[in-house]
């Protein structure tokens, strides 16, 4: 079995991630298990820059395989916010929680018509002396007006994709990979290590 290990501390991202890759040849480490690795700033311009700091991160603390992903929540009556800083838009050290929170004060009175938003996610591979392989995907929807479901994370309580009446929180992890944002790009992810020689 080969190794791969995956840019995040983030234990309900990891399970997601992992459950997708069961079926490959790939054995998917999380970064929690290797304690000399630094935390990454993610003070990169877009998705694509700051997934690739995080994997170049990852392979020169264990000279495995990498593989980093970094989302962005593009809100149209926000002007794209909170974009890149989806995970810290309420302030470093915020919570799911608070996120959310800060959302909605934002997005109060905003008509049904007017809440739509993407999810895009870039995931970069980089394996020892190539160069990095960057795949994408995104997920179309709207914001609700209040949290629903308890699974997930994030922001999938308030994120409702296109032609489904349910919210991210509200679906079963297998349900949620094959239409999100970020499973889109795992699915891309799979897809290359399948037919990859590393």
């Amino acid at each position: 079995m080969k190794k791969i290990v995956l840019a995040t501390q983030n234990r309900h991202k990891f399970k997601e991630i992992r459950e997708a890759f069961k079926d490959t040849l790939f054995e998917i480490l999380p970064a929690f298990q290797f304690p000399n690795i630094q935390e990454v700033v993610e003070d990169g311009k877009n998705l694509e820059e700051n997934s690739l700091k995080k994997a170049k991160a990852i392979l020169e603390a264990t000279g495995l395989p990498a593989m980093a992903d970094d989302t962005g929540l593009f809100v149209d009556a926000l002007n794209g916010e909170p974009g890149i800083y989806a995970a810290r838009f309420a302030g470093e050290g915020c919570t799911y929680e608070d996120n959310v929170r800060k959302l909605l004060t934002l997005m109060k009175g905003v008509a049904a018509g007017s809440r739509k938003a993407v999810f895009k996610t870039v995931i970069t591979l980089l394996f020892p002396g190539q160069e990095p392989v960057f795949v994408e995907g995104e997920a179309k929807g709207t914001i609700t007006d209040l949290p629903r479901g308890n699974r997930g994370f994030g922001y999938d309580p308030v994120f409702q994709p296109e032609g489904s009446s349910k919210v991210f929180a509200e679906m079963e992890v297998e349900e949620k990979n094959k239409i999100s944002h970020r499973g889109k790009a795992i699915q891309k992810a799979v897809e290359f290590l399948k037919v990859s020689p590393s």
